[in-house]
């Protein structure tokens, strides 16, 4: 018997601000959530938007980043050192809102257990947090926070009057919350600040299942994006942000010059501004690179656009990539690096911190830089563009390098661990099947 077999069926709530499209925490709770599934259980999202299936899904407007209360609350705190007490009365309001709804969601769906997903990590959405907090201190029901990315690691967050706040709930020192983050210096750091343990569950691809090849809706995506049949496509399959380092992408096709290097970005800026895009295309005009932004074309999944475009899926453009550029000058973990590697596609990566602590010693094959390009890097990238061969054995390589350290496998022992841990919690009444308490791994004879 497996050891997952162990554990009965259980109802689970992923919580977050948002649960749709193509962003990391998004992207590991589809993961997470096939896992679990797979296992048995059933799962349910409750976010402040979502595209995941309606059925299982309960929007609270409020747990959104995007909610005006919330927008007015985090221009009001970040970047100041006091906050007025407008602000005070409106985050003590909508955590009432926001800690109402999640209490009759969570009744609605009987939930057994809720995983929070950066949302009691980042304060994006600090009445979220600390609703959540305190419904599960007056609750007791079992949760696991997935941290992702905390707030002492973006500068955007550091200067705040939401002190209080922070150490209340982002990320909150409870042990009965158990605690997940992504990489080994934010256990550390985190396990420094609280004091308490955390497990490290990297993110992860179902590298035990390879992806299908190209089918017929995707083979016009090239000349779509205004791609010709010898054209090499560089993908940047990332949001145009500041710490993704796009413009040393730039450099690259500049440094190869070679006219067939086309870079083709993936994703929009996002929700944070356009200035950087802006600087972007300015540089590509300034070295004369072709720079197609794709992300009206590509999406989280396909569609079509208002005119009747097809819209490709981002694995669609994984699938016709020739080479993945990821210069990241920061990242929680790095999702689009795992893409890269699961579509087999060759790639250069920045060594940023986590790449230098968490994925470099895997003993991956790529092209690294090291803040900056050098002739070295170019030429090793110019050879993996010529020598088809040479490519084939560096792909393949760090496919199995990251089906032995990052596949779903790995995902599954540490959930089946977390989700073992006996529990008895105090819990409101939720119908005949609920009684006041819920045991949980307990032997047969005793439920």
């Amino acid at each position: 018997m497996t050891p997952e077999a162990d554990i009965r069926p259980m109802r689970i709530g992923f919580i977050s601000t948002r649960i749709a499209g193509s962003d990391g925490v998004s992207l590991e709770i589809g993961k997470w959530a096939e896992i679990l599934e797979r296992m048995g259980h059933t799962c349910y999202y409750i976010a402040g938007l979502s595209d995941r299936p309606p059925e299982r899904t309960r929007i609270i407007p409020e747990a959104h980043f995007n909610h005006p209360l919330i927008e007015q609350i985090n221009r009001e705190v970040f970047g100041k050192l006091i906050r007025s007490p407008e602000i005070t009365r409106i985050i003590h309001e909508t955590i009432w809102v926001i800690k109402r709804k999640l209490r009759a969601v969570i009744a609605e769906l009987e939930l057994d257990l809720i995983i929070l997903e950066n949302c009691v990590t980042i304060p994006l959405n600090i009445p979220l947090g600390v609703a959540l907090v305190e419904y599960v201190m007056e609750t007791g029901i079992p949760c696991i926070a997935h941290h992702h990315d905390f707030y002492w690691e973006r500068d955007r967050f550091l200067v705040n009057a939401v002190g209080d706040y922070l150490n209340i709930a982002f990320p909150p020192a409870l042990p009965q919350m158990q605690h997940v983050v992504i990489n080994t210096p934010a256990a550390q750091e985190f396990s420094r600040r609280t004091g308490l343990p955390c497990r490290i569950i990297p993110n992860v691809m179902d590298f035990d299942h390879p992806p299908p090849p190209p089918d017929d809706y995707s083979q016009d995506l090239r000349q779509e994006l205004g791609l010709s049949p010898d054209d090499i496509m560089i993908l940047q399959p990332t949001r145009v942000v500041q710490r993704k380092g796009i413009e040393h992408a730039i450099e690259l096709i500049r440094y190869l010059n070679d006219p067939r290097c086309k870079l083709v970005i993936s994703h929009s800026p996002g929700d944070e501004g356009d200035r950087y895009l802006y600087r972007i295309l300015k540089y590509a005009e300034t070295l004369g690179v072709p720079l197609i932004l794709a992300y009206d074309r590509i999406n989280y999944q396909r569609g079509t656009t208002p005119d009747g475009r097809k819209i490709y899926s981002v694995w669609d453009a994984y699938q016709h990539a020739d080479f993945v550029t990821y210069p990241s000058t920061y990242e929680g973990f790095g999702n689009a690096y795992l893409e890269a590697i699961y579509f087999r596609k060759p790639i250069l990566c920045n060594r940023y911190a986590i790449f230098r602590t968490d994925i470099e010693p895997c003993g991956f094959k790529v092209v690294m830089m090291e803040g900056f390009l050098t002739d070295e890097t170019v030429e090793e990238v110019r050879r993996i563009l010529n020598d088809p061969e040479y490519r084939r054995e560096i792909v393949e390589h760090n496919y199995q390098v990251a089906r032995q350290y990052f596949s779903y496998a790995r995902v599954v022992d540490e959930l089946v661990a977390l989700l073992a841990k006996p529990n008895l919690t105090p819990c409101p009444p939720r119908g005949p099947r609920w009684h006041g308490f819920r045991y949980f791994n307990m032997p047969p004879a005793f439920q």
